[in-house]
């Protein structure tokens, strides 16, 4: 079947439209995305502004219209914490069904996490192990921990890059090394508390991140990239380096300050740093050292697969239940996929 997700999003909408058949891997057929800003849009009471609101009609009526002309056979769309979170969330999720005929739901943080860790799980496969995952996106901040294809423990902290800049850092840049340390201590005490358990678990065999903050931060830090999966010789390439695929605590550690120190200009001059995402680089660097820090993680290894696959995963694993091998389809250097949750015949 092909199948089209639509992932509504704190910064964006994407769509990824898919072929799936049992036996391989999720396979790309085209990509569609559209800036929307809607965490950028809701004000101190929770609510998405109404030009948000049309902006995002604007990207699903696209969307579905490239859905129909793929010949979609079914479309999957959700959002994830900006829409979820924002006390006007029902009547936006009415006006754009009224308005484009899509029927949007919105996932929970813990489903994020889950099925984010059945996407890592199935591009690192068996030999991953015991797995930590980690995934800071706008409004959150997913963990995941197992041994298997669902993750024992499924945790969603409101640590997202997006909210903790618009929450506790001023809007100019640059900012005081006092109000860092703050939200570092805040962010500290968040994690703790709610990774009592996790912290209790056998030592995780590997450590995997998805989302562009973990992304550009390996960017950024210029960890060298493996030779092959998750370990294996390094290759050497230096700073900025595209095909950086890790990140070490030792490298994160002094960029919180940093990045603190410079105006989002500056920030989006650095490897890695876009100009769209520069104001919040600081807060995701805070999350992700302070994460790394409190779970002992010393190194991470950054995954290509994300929340879109795993939904693709789970949609595709329905189409052979018999054939449970499916989980662990490719090889870390193949590339792919998309995901699915909430359905819409097209």
């Amino acid at each position: 079947m092909r199948c089209g997700v639509l992932d509504i999003g704190s910064r964006s909408v994407h769509l990824k439209i898919a072929d799936l058949a049992p036996g391989g891997p999720p396979e790309t057929v085209t990509t569609l995305k559209r800036p929307v800003r809607l965490a950028e849009a809701t004000d101190a009471e929770g609510v998405i502004h109404p030009d948000a609101v049309q902006s995002l009609i604007g990207a699903v009526t696209e969307a579905a219209a490239a859905s129909a002309a793929h010949e979609v056979d079914e479309l999957v769309p959700f959002a994830t914490s900006a829409v979820r979170d924002a006390a006007n969330r029902d009547a936006v999720l009415a006006e754009v069904e009224a308005a484009t005929g899509v029927r949007m739901t919105f996932m929970s943080g813990v489903e994020e996490a889950r099925l984010t860790f059945l996407a890592a799980r199935a591009w690192h496969g068996w030999s991953a192990g015991r797995m930590l995952l980690l995934d800071i996106g706008g409004g959150s901040l997913e963990i995941a921990y197992g041994g298997h294809a669902e993750p024992a423990i499924a945790l969603s902290l409101p640590l997202g890059a997006g909210r903790l800049t618009r929450r506790h850092l001023p809007d100019h840049t640059p900012v005081k090394k006092r109000t860092v340390k703050e939200l570092r201590r805040h962010v500290c005490s968040v994690i703790e508390e709610a990774t009592a358990e996790l912290r209790q678990q056998p030592t995780p065999t590997s450590y995997v991140a998805t989302s562009k903050t973990f992304t550009q931060l390996a960017r950024l830090t210029g960890t060298p990239v493996p030779a092959s999966g998750a370990s294996g010789a390094a290759t050497g390439r230096g700073p900025g380096s595209p095909g950086t695929q890790a990140l070490r605590r030792d490298d994160l550690r002094p960029w919180p300050l940093r990045l603190a120190a410079l105006s989002d200009a500056q920030r989006a001059q650095l490897p890695g740093i876009s100009a769209a995402r520069a104001h919040q680089s600081l807060a995701g660097a805070v999350v992700a050292e302070a994460v790394m820090k409190v779970l002992g993680v010393k190194r991470l290894t950054i995954c290509p697969w994300a929340l879109r696959e795993g939904v693709l995963l789970e949609r595709l694993i329905a189409l052979a239940p018999q054939a449970p091998s499916v989980i662990a389809l490719p090889s870390p250097r193949r590339a792919a996929p998309t995901s699915p949750i909430s359905k819409t015949t097209v």
